[in-house]
């Protein structure tokens, strides 16, 4: 089954032609982020028109690489939801009109099941499984039963993760996108700053990060209106311990109580060295099953699109 990709939900203009849902014939990825960068953060209508600009190229270059022409394919798939409503338009009228144009079947595949499949790249699933989504827009702790069975557990309850992420380095003013800048600056500090692990209850699966990034903030504030100086890689490294060991103690809560076999991350945040590591550490200590994507895959691509799609066609989802 040979399924041409295309994901544009926020600032990526991405195609990918794969084959029975893990062999990667092509995955072309346009990314807008240093353009957004001059704004410091994702500007909608930029967006829209820059996926209008690149996303004949993209498609273009997606199937030279592949060398197939559209006559080849089997389905298309595009990410339907969520995401920033023009920049998904974009992606979605291309596919409207490939699948016109050439009568092939059309799949519509929500976003945050492409990132969790961009797991499936890596690793056969094993279920009952638990899949953390930790990404700008999303925080969800997932149980799967089986392909395209999910049932959400937890969700953020205002900031997701990534957002959180994105405000802070935003208030110390060190770059964007703020996530992998702070997770570097962690590394190379100490978490010697007191702030609170948020964790809502022994039986909530839910999340909440916007009091951690108040408390990140107020403290900037006070030692700003005192003269003093902060150290922001420790800041960086209490921020980032703060929100890992709440990811992680949850993920690992239902993991142990829905038994599950595998445990993976998925989503922008996915990428986070901090989370990673501790996250595989306290799996390999409960002999759970754990994987993440290649760096490659945990940011939006189309290549987890058409893993995804696979499986909802093969399920009839």
């Amino acid at each position: 089954m040979i399924i041409l990709a295309i994901e544009s939900s926020c600032d990526e203009t991405a195609m990918a032609v794969v084959k029975d849902g893990r062999t990667i014939l092509s995955n072309v990825v346009y990314t807008q982020i240093d353009i957004h960068t001059l704004y410091g953060g994702v500007v909608p209508e930029v967006a829209s028109r820059e996926h209008i600009k690149k996303i004949t190229v993209v498609l273009d270059q997606a199937l030279k690489e592949a060398s197939i022409t559209p006559n080849d394919l089997d389905y298309i798939a595009v990410t339907s939801n969520p995401g920033l409503i023009g920049s998904l338009m974009v992606g979605i009228n291309c596919a409207k009109v490939i699948a016109c144009l050439y009568n092939k079947p059309l799949i519509m595949v929500n976003h945050i099941y492409g990132h969790i499949y961009a797991n499936y790249l890596e690793s056969d699933f094993l279920f009952p499984m638990i899949a953390l989504v930790v990404s700008g827009g999303h925080t969800e702790l997932v149980l799967m039963e089986d392909h395209f069975k999910f049932k959400v557990l937890g969700e953020t309850l205002d900031d997701a993760v990534g957002e959180a992420y994105d405000k802070v380095a935003r208030v110390v003013n060190v770059g964007y996108p703020g996530g992998p800048i702070l997770d570097k600056m962690a590394h190379e500090g100490i978490a010697s700053y007191e702030l609170p692990h948020i964790k809502l209850g022994k039986d909530s699966y839910d999340f909440s990060f916007s009091g951690l990034k108040s408390a990140v903030i107020n403290l900037y504030n006070k030692a700003t209106s005192k003269g003093e100086t902060l150290d922001y890689n420790n800041l960086a490294a209490s921020f980032q311990n703060a929100v890992v060991d709440v990811l992680v103690s949850k993920t690992a809560k239902a993991a142990l109580e829905f038994n599950a076999k595998h445990v993976i991350i998925a989503g922008g945040v996915s990428a986070n060295k901090g989370l990673r590591e501790a996250m595989e550490s306290k799996m390999n200590d409960l002999d759970i099953k754990f994987t993440c994507p290649k760096m490659k895959y945990c940011t939006d691509n189309a290549a987890m699109i058409g893993a995804a799609a696979y499986f909802q066609i093969l399920t009839n989802k």
